[in-house]
């Protein structure tokens, strides 16, 4: 073989974004980021998170540079738990992510169920994860604390 460069085929995914809706959240996955925000509740999570667990698979095959997750939950039902549980424990097990990664779980000021739910997934995985308590992530879902334009 003369001539021909090495070309790797691991290359980081391209950005994957989804729109709020009454019952499935924003996400915004990309280089970097990682953003799920809003009430998770759609009629068949399986589709809607599929996508989004295949890009982090691949993501954290491909990227080793620091990456920022966030996740915030106006509800989540049992499905929907379980694919997020699903895409924290792929970012956990990648151990080059879990050394630049950092986990932020969002929940409403008073939202107890939330904030335990948050504990409980912390506590299952090994990666930095922080539990944070916020005021008005209902009223202000594109704030840029949540949108990332800040």
């Amino acid at each position: 073989m003369h001539g021909t460069p090495f070309i790797s085929l691991m290359m980081t995914p391209t950005r994957y974004k989804t729109e709020p809706t009454r019952r499935t959240p924003r996400i915004v996955l990309e280089p970097g980021r990682i953003f799920i925000l809003g009430r998770s509740i759609p009629v068949n999570p399986g589709e809607f998170y599929r996508p989004v667990l295949e890009w982090i698979i691949n993501y954290t095959r491909a990227y080793k540079h620091e990456t920022r997750i966030e996740f915030g939950f106006e509800y989540i039902n049992t499905s929907s738990t379980k694919w997020i549980y699903n895409i924290i424990k792929e970012i956990s097990r990648a151990k080059e992510m879990t050394d630049k990664a950092s986990i932020t779980w969002y929940y409403e000021l008073g939202d107890e169920d939330m904030c335990e739910l948050g504990l409980i997934l912390r506590s299952l995985v090994e990666c930095p994860f922080n539990v944070v308590e916020v005021e008005g992530m209902k009223k202000y879902p594109n704030d840029p604390l949540f949108t990332g334009a800040a």
